[in-house]
């Protein structure tokens, strides 16, 4: 692009366009500067490692009166990784920020102004947001695991990363946070308010079940096993249930209903303003 302002007698400055590597590197500027970056995953962190670890210890007080049903039926497994179908609001809430919070403060148009392709800026957000969940996700995960099986092996039920699923369950807890990041990050971008984004994504993931708990037969079982939650968390199971879909199924339809919405976000940002 040629500085149409060049002085006369000097060569007029052709400024370089961002290229999609520069784009990655201011988001991630952004991300790991502001704030609310560094809070939110903290407290993503403190409730999915706390409520695993306190549930954890919870069960085991009550092993010995539990029924032989009940023992049978126990997943120390995704038990142990509870605490992440909580502390995924906390992921859900971050990838809301990453974008509404430029839309609040209008940097959103120094964004586009640094990077007018559309694309090249949302598939960078999109990218660096991925990465720090997938990261944090399953330092987050894995710390889960381990401190909620160190619990239960005072009862002998704990279950080692060997054991039948166990590894892809708990690397699965982390890239259900991604998914459940860029989720949000699709609402957010579509619907460019910070509440009502929140909102959707909770009522998508926490309300939509308790509705689908009260559909009767075989297609509320149905609809429930496909609910966004539901079918993404199933990844995190080691134990076939007829309640969910298998594990890679499930986590397949979650990331389909992502990049779908992704999608949609994506082309509506290139066609609104700023």
């Amino acid at each position: 692009m040629t500085d149409a302002h060049a002085e006369p007698g000097h060569p007029a400055v052709k400024e370089r366009p961002a290229t999609f590597t520069d784009a990655v590197a201011a988001e991630w500027i952004k991300i790991r500067t502001v704030r609310s970056t560094f809070w939110t995953l903290l407290s993503g962190l403190v409730v999915t490692i706390g409520l695993s670890v306190l549930l954890a210890l919870v069960f085991v007080s009550a092993w010995d009166q539990l029924t032989p049903r009940d023992r049978l039926q126990f997943d120390p497994t995704a038990y142990g990784l509870v605490g992440i179908q909580f502390g995924m609001v906390a992921f859900g809430v971050l990838g809301v920020l990453v974008v509404t919070g430029e839309y609040a403060t209008g940097m959103i148009r120094t964004s586009l102004t640094a990077v007018p392709r559309r694309a090249r800026l949302f598939t960078a957000k999109a990218l660096v947001l991925g990465l720090v969940v997938l990261v944090v996700g399953e330092i987050v995960s894995f710390a889960a695991y381990f401190l909620s099986q160190l619990i239960f092996a005072s009862k002998n039920l704990d279950e080692g990363l060997g054991a039948h699923g166990v590894l892809r369950a708990v690397i699965g807890g982390g890239l259900f946070l991604t998914l459940i990041a860029l989720f949000a990050l699709a609402f957010g971008t579509l619907l460019r308010h910070t509440a009502g984004a929140i909102t959707t994504v909770l009522g998508l993931l926490f309300v939509l079940p308790i509705i689908g708990s009260f559909l009767p037969g075989d297609l509320g079982q149905t609809i429930r096993k496909l609910l966004p939650s539901a079918a993404g968390g199933a990844v995190m199971g080691t134990r076939p249930s007829p309640d969910v879909l298998s594990p890679w199924v499930g986590f397949g339809v979650f990331a389909l209903y992502t990049a779908v919405l992704l999608i949609v976000a994506l082309i509506a940002f290139e066609k609104r303003d700023a």
